[in-house]
């Protein structure tokens, strides 16, 4: 997995996708329930989102041309409502993916997949 988890960061960077697009059907691929593949792939996200966010901020330190209320790159009342929004939703999107048969789940995560892979097709060859 030390080989796919540096292809997933690298394709994620270079797409413009959070990582568990390619980690969960990578795991699930490995044997990996996909229920577990689901709450491994969230459980990365906070450290991706920190590595992030903490470059957004170094890189944007000292720039004068940023709104009030910013940290660098970051801007301090949406990450307060990101963060709120996710204590609240978390918790029930666990819920769903425990209560729900892993066939449907497959299936929602295949439909995300494909609104994802139509809005990247759109913004690439038809967008100018």
């Amino acid at each position: 997995m030390g080989i796919g988890s540096g292809a997933v960061g690298i394709i994620s960077s270079f797409v413009g996708i959070g990582g568990g697009v390619i980690t969960i059907p990578l795991m699930v691929m490995h044997n990996v329930p996909m229920r577990n593949a689901i709450g491994t792939s969230a459980a990365l996200g906070f450290p991706i989102a920190l590595a992030g966010g903490l470059g957004y901020v170094w890189n944007g330190l000292g720039n004068s041309h940023l709104p009030p209320f910013s940290f660098g790159y970051v801007y301090l009342p949406a990450l307060i409502g990101i963060v709120i929004g996710t204590f609240i939703t978390v918790p029930i999107g666990a819920k769903v993916a425990h209560s729900i048969p892993v066939s449907r789940l497959k299936g929602i995560f295949a439909i995300i997949l494909m609104f994802l892979a139509i809005d990247m097709f759109i913004n690439i060859f038809l967008t100018k």
